[in-house]
């Protein structure tokens, strides 16, 4: 039976619209590539999509633009340090129109970003704001403001997560014997201020305990040499951070848990420490009502070797890593722009000033 009378008028209008727009794409095609307008968005940083669009995984070139504290360093060979595959960085500034991502050092960002590169950006490019001062101690800038697509950051809700240390999951194959100790307390600090937290707070505690006292600030700086043999010849160590911000969590706390020594910490709360290790890996000084209080119960510890060790049983279960400085920030940040291809900016001062 044939259709009926409007569904062939139908069928006629979809077959001459077709026809014309046949027509249409055969004089009029458009001068892009279908593929090509989907790179800002795919980018080259994804394997699957990298595949779909080239046939092929493209390798990611990371520029290191300002060398940290214009310190240059050997550049990262990111398949030996930490496994991460296709990775190139790079300082060579020739290279910038082919660089997926532009790590910029904040520190040393002119304050009238005439040291920020001058060419225009490729469209598939991502400039990485890449911090780990505290805010206390790095300066502001509104002209940062949506100049930056990734913050390289120790915070927790950085793009590019770069913890100045971390415990990894390693199961130990027997107990954890602390090297012998000679000192209850340490401290080594360079940069002394009056008015900082951590000074008035070790004003106080010295007057109930003794704290074995090095760096400039005090008998002069410890040598490299010197420094992991000193922070293991103490019981405790003063892991005093000298400004207290949200994640701000430094290598005062990974390094004395790498030797086996107890760190007594000041800095954020306990609750924001335990995101980064467990409870009882360390003393919080808010724990204890007063300094006094503090000095008693280190005190405690040193007679009562039973208690103290409780304070190495997480080392059952992990092992403490430290990272390379820009070795391993420039490897992440190279990590996570191939895998992830979303486009956005970030206003700078307000996530982290803010």
């Amino acid at each position: 039976m044939a259709p009926p009378v409007f569904v062939q008028h139908m069928l006629r209008c979809i077959f001459v619209v077709a026809f014309f727009a046949l027509i249409f794409y055969m004089y009029f095609k458009p001068s892009f590539n279908w593929s090509e307008s989907l790179l800002p968005s795919i980018a080259f940083t994804d394997k699957v999509n990298e595949a779909f669009v080239t046939g092929s995984v493209k390798n990611v070139t990371v520029l290191v633009w300002l060398w940290p504290f214009g310190k240059r360093s050997n550049l990262a060979n990111c398949s030996a340090l930490l496994n991460i595959e296709g990775c190139f960085i790079t300082a060579d500034r020739n290279l910038y129109n082919q660089s997926d991502g532009i790590l910029i050092h904040h520190r040393d960002i002119s304050g009238d970003l005439s040291n920020l590169p001058k060419q225009q950006r490729p469209h598939f490019q991502k400039w990485v704001w890449f911090n780990m001062e505290s805010p206390t101690h790095s300066w502001k800038n509104p002209r940062l403001t949506n100049l930056f697509n990734l913050t390289a950051n120790y915070r927790r809700d950085a793009d590019v997560k770069t913890p100045y240390g971390f415990l990894l999951a390693e199961k130990a194959k027997e107990d954890f014997v602390p090297p012998s100790k000679d000192k209850l307390v340490c401290w080594i600090v360079s940069n002394w201020n009056p008015n900082h937290n951590r000074v008035k707070y070790y004003n106080e505690l010295k007057k109930h305990v003794e704290v074995h006292v090095y760096g400039n600030a005090f008998k002069g700086r410890i040598s490299g040499a010197d420094y992991l043999p000193t922070l293991a010849s103490c019981k405790f160590y003063l892991s005093f951070e000298n400004s207290i911000h949200k994640d701000y969590i430094t290598e005062k706390l990974y390094n004395p848990l790498s030797v086996g020594t107890v760190p007594v910490v000041l800095g954020p709360p306990r609750e924001n420490y335990e995101n980064f290790i467990p409870q009882d890996a360390f003393i919080h000084v808010d724990d204890f009502p007063s300094p006094k209080e503090l000095a008693d119960y280190l005190q405690q510890l040193d007679k009562n070797m039973s208690m103290y060790h409780r304070y190495f049983d997480w080392r059952r279960h992990f092992k403490v890593k430290g990272t390379r400085f820009l070795s391993d920030h420039a490897c992440l940040a190279c990590d996570y722009i191939r895998r992830h291809t979303q486009y956005q900016t970030i206003d700078v001062d307000q996530w982290f000033w803010g």
